[in-house]
């Protein structure tokens, strides 16, 4: 969901022309992808005198705001039907790939760190997509979930080429199982007898992602509040959502980052240098990012995070996750994850400064 806070306009619109307007049906899953309505959050409202607003991107039918980035990479690829679409992910961005790939016809592979939620295996194997969990290691090593998503795909066009050589020998389809071998263990993979070959989404560095919010998210955001927006906030994990709504945007709205614990994109947008104190000497941890939340906070700068234009950086914690998540429970109703909850968490922070205030739930 995205929170955000505005200034309404002085000219209220008419309520009676509204309610006779008649939707018309959605023309599949993807046409119902985007421009989820904007919530006012009474209870962080009252509490700081700045009406703040979410923006309802659980209404997507993947759940969350990257069902718009899986779709821009989908399309700007223009994949083969019978292709398959793989990608390294710890969540959401698995889960929405899984949603929309269906509909362009194409299969989901799926690369997920073994401390990941079972759930959001358990959601994106429901969904049709093969599911392969590996242990959790640097981004240099050859077995990071990501370097592993890269190799599935060099076979998966591997075996593409094979099936269009034995048809163009025999007229016969090849049937190909891919034996995987990650951590010592020995896992498989049946791969379509059509397989058309496969590509890698690589949310991190494809800048569709900033494109799917520069030219949707950001432009709904500013429509949606006809332009009486002060501020714009919201945590970064590959950073399309934060650099899209930033650059597509009025100068004088400002734009803030929300970071979690072990990230250390704070202290870039503070000081310009991307450090966190976890990365102290003698104080590094195995895993920086210790901390509940998923899928947000990084200690590199992706293609990205690097088209963003924010204003500052406020820092998040744990506690302050939890007990907003719990608040907003109690007292409106929204039961919101680890990532939604620290962007309002973002918003409380950033309230005094502006009259109107946004952020992504």
């Amino acid at each position: 969901m995205a929170v955000l806070s505005y200034l309404f306009s002085s000219q209220k619109p008419n309520l009676a022309l509204l309610k006779k307007k008649k939707k018309k049906p959605i023309n599949g899953l993807i046409d119902a992808i985007g421009n989820p309505p904007l919530i006012l959050i009474n209870s962080l409202s009252n509490a700081t005198g700045c009406e703040i607003l979410g923006k309802c991107e659980f209404l997507n039918p993947g759940g969350s705001v990257k069902d718009r980035v899986a779709v821009k990479i989908i399309e700007e690829v223009n994949i083969s039907q019978g292709g398959v679409v793989t990608e390294g992910s710890a969540g959401n961005t698995a889960i929405s790939l899984a949603t929309v790939a269906p509909a362009y016809g194409c299969k989901c592979h799926v690369v997920i760190p073994d401390d990941a939620a079972i759930e959001k295996s358990q959601i994106i194997e429901s969904l049709g997509a093969t599911v392969e969990r590996v242990r959790p290691v640097s981004i240099t090593h050859r077995d990071h979930f990501v370097n592993i998503a890269r190799r599935r795909v060099l076979e998966a066009n591997e075996a593409a080429s094979k099936h269009r050589k034995a048809d163009q020998m025999n007229g016969e389809s090849l049937e190909q199982t891919i034996d995987y071998t990650t951590g010592g263990e020995k896992q498989s993979l049946a791969l379509p007898h059509n397989c058309k070959g496969g590509f890698l989404a690589d949310q991190f560095e494809n800048l569709a992602n900033f494109r799917a919010h520069y030219e949707g998210t950001g432009p709904e955001i500013w429509d949606q509040t006809g332009g009486s927006l002060d501020a714009f906030v919201a945590a970064a994990g590959t950073g399309g959502t934060v650099a899209g709504v930033s650059r597509k945007k009025n100068p004088n709205i400002k734009c803030f980052l929300i970071d979690p614990p072990g990230s250390g994109l704070f202290n870039k947008v503070r000081r310009g240098v991307m450090y966190t104190r976890e990365e102290a000497e003698g104080q590094r941890l195995k895993n920086s990012f210790d901390t509940i939340t998923e899928g947000i906070g990084i200690n590199r700068l992706t293609q990205n995070f690097m088209m963003a234009k924010l204003d500052g950086a406020f820092r998040g914690t744990d506690l302050e996750v939890v007990e907003m998540s719990r608040f907003l429970s109690k007292n409106d109703g929204l039961f919101l994850g680890s990532s939604s909850a620290i962007n309002c968490v973002g918003a409380v922070k950033e309230w005094h400064n502006p009259l109107a205030l946004v952020t992504l739930l």
